[in-house]
């Protein structure tokens, strides 16, 4: 059976990848959030942008839009996808720690925006219910959009920035109970019933059924495929956990978001989080951006024209109002002016899960329609201001007299785990025993390896030990690169211990490397490479049997061990001196 392809089938798919093209490399060349282009760009494509003009312009057919549904559907997967890294985000450590300004500052922020914003839309004549639907949309700020540009000013360790990053996680939080409540209120067409309570039973049970399964079959199912050493069916893998979990959510009346939001959860704490968290960064980000041109697509713009005062009111009084409750609530829980400042503009505008919010919301009746849309142009429009705001920000943050690195209790939010930790790569015999010599001297440190046998022995025995393939500086930086203390390279074979020795030479020329090389001429290809110190096997072993032979003959120990220093340090020199090629090799053969 033969089928006709027709370009026009492809054009949408099309325009996008061409938008994504350009988009991403000239925002960031401009140093804006490419987020913001893409929202630009779905405004420009769609039915309300150039898509009004063809009646004039025929040929402009061919850069818009023509299914705007179609792609709403795939874009769908975006929001699905940045749930589920969220999750794998929050693993319970990480809220040990951040407690009080996750569930203290975040929880005040969600609940008192939510109301007061919500008083506002009651004023304006909604209901007590679509009041609460549009402020709790509101109240939720952009996580893809600030934590980026927080990020590139050098400001998320600041207490400003730790504060917005307390917030903003707790926001996410809020997103799966925020449409737990949706969907009562959808069952009940905008009123409040019990019976919506128990029509839910169902979505309850789903919930529970993601929650065993993953408890029970989603580590022995990633160790499985970890085995198969295959790089497609890991990411197979990956992508049937999302989807599955989603769609059970799905079937059971919640959202796919939230199905794989718990997937994510439940990830988070297996050894395998950090590969997943590599495999799906990029399925991420591309629907997201996808996501995100979606909006733009469906945002009608001449609602700006029409209702203008509508629209910049709510625009402005969103920004007003968030700003001013963060900055009375930092205040409340001890942050300076400056960094209450600096925290309530990076957080006073709107967010990306204000559009799913407030689309469930207007699905299930509860806020009309040409309402909900006023709301979303607005709520768009200060995302734009975003950058602008965190800027402002930022300025205002560093003029502080005295900036800290921790916070006002102690407890650094901006990470998971202790800085200045060792990275140790290869958690077979020696990397065993290079993690039991560092915890002798009370050294944190977390091993990767590639072996699901080795990570597995490696946490039952209590130790912090990650799946993953560490030439990739993508998992190095998951794991703590970037404030890492120094990277122990064990790995018996070369050819990946030198991939991994470059990788985290180039991101971190500061960094100690010391890694375990096979023979003098191997070292001293990792010296070549960037490592600060490598051990050859045959020279260490040849040098252990001297000393062994030396006092076993008679030798006084202290000589014997200074011999052994003092010829270490010469094979060291001559395998890390910068000079011509062809007298190292020299050297190499006298060397063994």
């Amino acid at each position: 059976m033969n089928h006709e392809v027709s370009p026009a089938d492809y054009k949408d798919l099309v325009l996008f990848l061409a938008t994504a093209g350009i988009v991403a490399p000239l925002f960031k060349r401009l140093r804006i959030n490419p987020i913001l282009g893409f929202l630009l760009a779905g405004v420009i494509l769609g039915p309300f942008g150039l898509g009004r003009l063809i009646g004039v312009a025929p040929w402009l057919d061919y850069v818009t839009v023509d299914n705007p549904d179609e792609i709403g559907q795939l874009a769908e997967f975006g929001v699905v996808f940045l749930l589920f890294m969220i999750g794998l985000e929050l693993s319970w450590e990480r809220l040990r720690l951040l407690r009080k300004y996750v569930f203290g500052l975040g929880a005040a922020q969600v609940i008192g925006c939510s109301l007061a914003l919500g008083a506002v839309a009651m004023m304006l004549g909604q209901t007590p219910v679509a009041a609460l639907a549009i402020g709790s949309a509101l109240t939720l700020s952009s996580t893809a959009i600030a934590v980026p540009v927080l990020a590139e000013r050098k400001r998320l360790h600041a207490e400003g920035g730790r504060a917005t990053f307390s917030v903003l996680l707790f926001q996410d939080l809020a997103v799966a109970p925020i449409l737990i409540t949706l969907a009562i209120l959808g069952r009940g067409h905008g009123e409040f019933d019990a019976r919506g309570l128990l029509a839910l039973l169902p979505a309850a049970l789903g919930l529970g059924v993601i929650v065993l399964v993953g408890r029970l079959a989603l580590r022995p199912m990633m160790r499985s495929v970890a085995k198969a050493k295959s790089e497609e069916m890991f990411m197979a893998a990956c992508l049937l956990v999302i989807i599955s979990a989603g769609l059970v959510s799905s079937l059971s009346g919640l959202s796919m978001a939230l199905g794989a939001f718990v997937a994510g959860v439940l990830l988070a704490e297996t050894e395998y989080r950090h590969e997943v968290e590599v495999k799906i960064e990029p399925f991420k980000g591309l629907l997201l951006s996808l996501f995100f041109v979606s909006l733009g697509i469906r945002l009608d713009l001449s609602l700006l024209v029409a209702s203008p005062v509508l629209v910049l009111g709510t625009a402005v009084g969103l920004v007003v109002i968030k700003a001013a409750m963060v900055f009375g609530l930092g205040k409340l829980f001890g942050l300076s002016n400056r960094a209450s400042g600096e925290a309530a503009l990076a957080l006073a505008a709107g967010g990306e899960f204000a559009f799913v919010l407030l689309a469930n919301a207007m699905d299930a009746e509860v806020v009309e329609p040409a309402i909900g849309q006023a709301v979303l142009v607005a709520a768009t429009l200060t995302m734009f201001l975003i950058p602008v705001l965190t800027g402002i920000g930022a300025r205002l943050g560093r003029k502080a007299p005295a900036e800290t690195t921790e916070a006002p209790d102690g407890v650094d939010l901006s990470v998971e785990e202790p800085k200045g930790r060792v990275l140790v790569v290869g958690f077979g015999r020696v990397g065993r025993l290079v993690g039991e010599m560092l915890d002798r001297h009370d050294l944190p440190w977390i091993a990767i390896d590639r072996d699901p046998r080795l990570v597995e022995q490696g946490r039952r025995a209590g130790h912090r030990v990650y799946f993953g393939d560490a030439a990739r500086v993508e998992l190095l930086e998951r794991c703590g690169l970037d404030h890492a203390r120094a990277v122990v390279v064990t790995m018996d074979g070369p050819e990946a211990a030198e991939a991994v020795v470059e990788a985290a030479r180039g991101h971190r020329p500061d960094l100690t490397i010391v890694a375990r090389a096979r023979d003098a001429r191997h070292a001293a290809r990792l010296y070549e490479l960037g490592a600060t110190d490598a051990v050859p096997e045959t020279i260490e072993a040849s040098l252990q049997l001297s000393e062994a032979v030396l006092v076993d003959v008679g030798v006084p120990m202290g000589l014997v061990i200074a011999s052994i220093h003092e010829r270490r340090d010469e094979y060291r020199k001559v395998l890390n001196r910068p000079d011509a090629l062809g007298g190292r090799r020299r050297r190499l053969r006298d060397a063994g």
